[in-house]
């Protein structure tokens, strides 16, 4: 009777599977364009259900190339019907393979998994949901984007690097990662970047020397100091975040600007160095309400949610003001010694730490009561704080070491746990003048950091528990200064619903194939994604791409530099174009020079420069009969540095 019911159950099992792919490929056969199919698993207790929305959030419409989707999942378990949070799935979008039969599909869907998670060059798919890239700011006008999974050696990829019309000083990421912001102070503007296809979007107008930047709570706007040398000029600019249009400049004060913001994004809170004042603005109305004194030279300020109140450090008397963020009156003063400088609290708001320079020391404050619990010995001459759940991570300028403190051993008036690594060998001091971007970035797993090392130029990966930095990125050919990482791993967005934000790369038929460790599953699910006569049309037209080793630094006056101009979805070589020309100038301005270039093989040209002097030339490439004018295609550049004696010779 047992073996009977359990052959019924397993018949049955086996028919509602049968009816369940044969109704998905009817909806695929009768061109369900307009509805995709929702896909569904349940296998080992767990009940996967896939779909897909257009960039609205629309699930009633397929996607289209080119145009953005969300990719979701929801997980629930099968016999509660709960979302199973806190999981940690595995994702990837590749071109469709087809097998004979549904369990060969699913086997090759397995070990093409397994090829992703080894990071194989040339096996790699259209978009990997798992990934995550680092920027890194260079020193001269530039940003260098690599994907740390994939390495050949040591030598880890670089995808692209992304130009600026001048050097950055700071940078901040959209709420949901889409665009960076950098300010560019020569320049008085905000460089806008594209982080799905890493190209400048525009420069924004932002006022007199834009340095600092902040991204307010909810995301809506973003403020940039404005450290102008005309007091009066002084104040922030404030930037729509999605629009990209400036909505008010506030004057506040003289000097540098630092800022923080309530939780809820109602107030703002600027602080004026030169005028010892901080400057309170509502931003609902964007009007400054009140300016209050605190202190000599205000050097940084931050807010606390937990204590709902904002701090505000004077370097020079070395104390701290505490002001309640809802009456916005004085609570206390926190009493340190001069040098004080960066603050910055745990995720938590729990724990607040500030710099000391001079003492080269960590005051940690109790936010619960206002007061110093621990003045801690750290890395030489601190500057830059950065926290992870367990630890705030210390950096100097007059070591290669970084600190650590343990989070969790804090409390109480016991001396707490505090650890360290050297990333690199050099101090970062040595390397000069440093922008204020973070050189401490948090990884995605929020248990490791990255640390660019400016003297040495690498940026170091360091996994908590480690002795040292598992591994370190050179920055060839660009001076690294900062690094950001951009996460593009699936997100639980509600209990149970995984989800990421894609650009679809083409049209056609997908997997889509998922993973889950704990209990372990694979499936490929599928979907279709529509043409996109805009796209095919921009595919169309050709695309210059200059090769990667000519925009190498030399002393040579004559300099051949190599142009690969290809065309269509596939980036097809486009050869015999005649009227291929390069226009090229010395930065900042200098009179163009023009000059042909001539195919050395299919679709590749070549030009060759004269630089007659040395410094950062840029390059732009045109053609008459392509309908490409000088400025449609992205600029590049290359670099003459000054010849040694030995090569004047």
């Amino acid at each position: 009777m047992n073996k009977r019911s359990d052959l019924n159950r397993i018949l049955s099992a086996g028919l509602a599977m049968l009816l369940s792919v044969t109704w998905q490929a009817s909806q695929a056969a009768t061109g369900a364009a307009d509805k995709p199919p929702h896909q569904s698993l349940e296998r080992d207790g767990v009940v996967i259900d896939f779909e897909v929305l257009s960039g609205g959030g629309a699930a009633n419409q397929s996607p289209m190339a080119g145009q953005y989707a969300d990719i979701r999942f929801r997980v629930t378990d099968s016999a509660a019907g709960q979302p199973m949070s806190g999981l940690n799935p595995g994702a990837w979008l590749d071109q469709l393979h087809t097998e004979s039969g549904l369990d060969s599909q699913q086997l090759d869907c397995k070990k093409r998994i397994g090829l992703y998670l080894k990071g194989s060059i040339g096996i790699r798919p259209l978009v990997d949901l798992n990934s995550y890239y680092l920027m890194i700011l260079n020193k001269d006008p530039s940003i260098t984007v690599i994907d740390p999974s994939i390495s050949v050696g040591g030598v880890t990829s670089t995808l692209t690097r992304i130009l600026l019309k001048s050097a950055p000083m700071d940078w901040v990421l959209s709420a949901d990662e889409k665009r960076l912001f950098v300010s560019l102070p020569d320049a008085d503007e905000v460089a806008v970047i594209d982080t799905d296809s890493f190209t400048l979007l525009s420069n924004i107008p932002a006022g007199a020397d834009p340095m600092r930047m902040a991204m307010q709570p909810d995301g809506r706007y973003l403020w940039v100091g404005n450290d102008a040398a005309d007091p009066a000029k002084g104040g922030v600019t404030v930037i729509d975040s999605e629009s990209l249009q400036v909505v008010a400049s506030i004057a506040t004060g003289d000097g540098h600007h630092e800022m923080a913001f309530s939780p809820d994004s109602r107030y703002a809170f600027i602080s004026n160095r030169k005028s010892g004042t901080l400057s309170i603005i509502d931003v609902p109305e964007l009007r400054r309400i009140k300016d209050m004194p605190v202190g000599a030279h205000p050097l940084d300020v931050a807010y606390s949610e937990l204590s709902g109140a904002v701090y505000v450090v004077d370097g020079q008397a070395g104390n701290v003001t505490v002001i309640d963020g809802q009456s916005r009156g004085v609570r206390s003063v926190i009493e340190g010694s001069p040098g004080l400088g960066p603050i910055g609290f745990s995720g938590d708001g729990r724990w607040g730490m500030v710099l000391n320079t001079l003492d080269s020391q960590v005051l940690v404050i109790d936010a619960a009561d206002a007061k110093v619990l621990h003045r801690i010995d750290v890395t030489a001459q601190p500057y830059q704080l950065e926290f992870t759940p367990g630890y705030a991570y210390i950096r100097g300028l007059g070591s290669s070491k970084v600190t650590m403190i343990n989070l969790s051993s804090i409390a109480g008036q016991a001396k707490p746990i505090v650890q360290g690594f050297d990333a690199g060998r050099a101090a970062p001091g040595l390397a000069g003048e440093l922008p204020m971007a973070q050189s401490l970035a948090t990884s995605v797993d929020q248990g490791s950091v990255f640390v660019v090392n400016p003297a040495d130029n690498t940026t170091y990966f360091y996994n908590e528990g480690m002795n040292a930095p598992m591994s370190g990125y050179p920055n060839r050919g660009h001076t690294a200064r900062a690094v950001s990482v951009l996460n593009r791993t699936l997100r639980e967005v509600e209990p149970g619903i995984y989800q990421s934000r894609v650009r679809l790369p083409a049209s056609g038929h997908f997997d889509v194939a998922f993973m889950l460790n704990q209990p372990e599953l694979t499936h490929c699910f599928s979907m279709q994604v529509q043409s996109n006569p805009e796209l095919d049309r921009l595919n169309a037209k050709p695309k210059v791409t200059l090769l990667a080793d000519q925009a190498r630094v030399s002393p040579d006056k004559y300099r051949p530099v190599r142009f690969q101009v290809s065309r269509g979805p596939d980036n097809a070589p486009h050869p015999g174009i005649e009227d291929l020309r390069v226009r090229y100038f010395m930065a900042p301005s200098s009179r163009p020079r023009e000059v042909a270039a001539t195919e050395v093989s299919a679709g590749l040209y070549e030009a060759m420069l004269e630089l007659p002097d040395p410094g950062a030339y840029y390059l732009h490439v045109g053609s008459s009969s392509l309908g490409m004018a000088f400025g449609d295609q992205p600029y590049t550049s290359v670099r003459r540095t000054a010849a040694t004696l030995k090569q004047a010779q």
